[in-house]
Formats: C-alpha cells, structure tokens, sequence
C-alpha cells in the first residue's frame, strides 16, 4: 500500500509542475484583467469549418493542414504520402523486371542476372522467380493500401484538427491536484479539484 502512495505522489507531482505553471500577473485580479478577459476577441463558430478542412485535403493533401494553420504537418503528410508512393513504384519495377525475365526464361534465353555467367548455373530457379513475382505483387498492393490509408489519415486529420479549434479553451479552467493529510493520523487523502474562474 506504501508503494502505491508513492505512485500517486509521483504522478501528481509530475503533472503539477505544467498544471501550475502561470504567469505572476495571472495570480492578481483587478478591474484590467477583467476587461481584458471580457474584451478578448472570440472566434465565432463555424459549423462548416471542419467540412471545409476535410474537403480541401481531399482535393490537395496538406490543404486542409494549411485550411487549420497547422504548417508543420504539411512536410509530415507529403513525406508520408511520398514514402507510399516510392515503395509502390518501386516494388511494381522489381514485379516487372522479375516477370520479364521469367517471361524470357520461358522463351528459352538464358542470359538474366540470375544465371552465372560463367558456369551457366541458376542462381533462382523458375519457382523462385514465381515466388518472387508473389513476393513483389503483394508488396505492391500492401504499399498501395498503406497510401490510400495515409491519404484517408490525412482527411481525417484536418478534419479533427478543425473540429477542435471550435472548443474554447482558455485559462480560466485549470485541473489541480490537491493531496490534505488526515489530522488524526497523517495519513494522505488524494483529490483533483477543478476550478472555474469567472
């Protein structure tokens, strides 16, 4: 029971140290500080913002990145996308090359990469160019469905990144952890408290 207390002191003191970091003007409240929260400049809500977003990354990956303001994931979607796109053309010329030889094999040439020039022996017989063509086309297709997924990954992504930029967060709402020790026997009671400042 000991070490369980010591792993809820841990963890509050852990997230204290973010959820207590404030600014030294913050702590005193005048009459300024109360007009300026009450002239604070609120976004109005856009109930199509999140259609837009996902609509523009469909039409132009990163678009509804940029739609958001959030430019730093642009280079992440186009390297992903990127990344899918190379390994697909890549494993369709190994295919090719594969069932080309195999193709010429069949016709009876025998002077592919995969016969030693010098001894005339196979270094892959015809069932491992098979297995190989099996091996290229399945990497192929798996490539091409791991860029499809990134491509829906990015819509999706505008999309919820729009939908949350319509939440109002401010700092007035803070989550606190608060530990009291009991007056009879010292020992700790553990409790969040959750203020709202108006």
């Amino acid at each position: 029971m000991k070490i369980n207390s010591y792993y809820i002191i841990s963890i509050f003191l852990t997230f204290s140290c973010a959820l207590f970091a404030q600014e030294e003007g913050d702590m005193k409240i005048t009459t300024e500080t109360v007009a300026v929260k009450k002239n604070k400049k609120i976004r109005p809500y856009e109930p199509l913002a999140p259609a837009k977003a996902a609509f523009y990354s469909a039409v132009l990956p990163g678009l509804g990145q940029a739609y958001n303001k959030q430019y730093w994931k642009i280079p992440i979607v186009y390297g992903a996308l990127g990344a899918g796109i190379y390994f697909y053309a890549d494993n369709t010329k190994k295919y090719n090359e594969v069932r080309d030889i195999f193709k010429r094999r069949l016709a009876g040439f025998r002077d592919d990469r995969f016969i030693d020039p010098v001894t005339g022996a196979e270094r892959v017989t015809n069932d491992g160019l098979i297995a190989l063509q099996r091996r290229f086309r399945r990497d192929q297709e798996l490539s091409l469905l791991v860029t499809a997924g990134l491509y829906v990954l990015n819509i999706i992504d505008a999309n919820v990144a729009a939908h949350l930029q319509q939440y109002n967060v401010s700092d007035d709402l803070s989550l606190k952890p608060q530990i009291q020790f009991d007056e009879f026997n010292y020992k700790p009671n553990y409790g969040l408290t959750l203020n709202y400042s108006f």
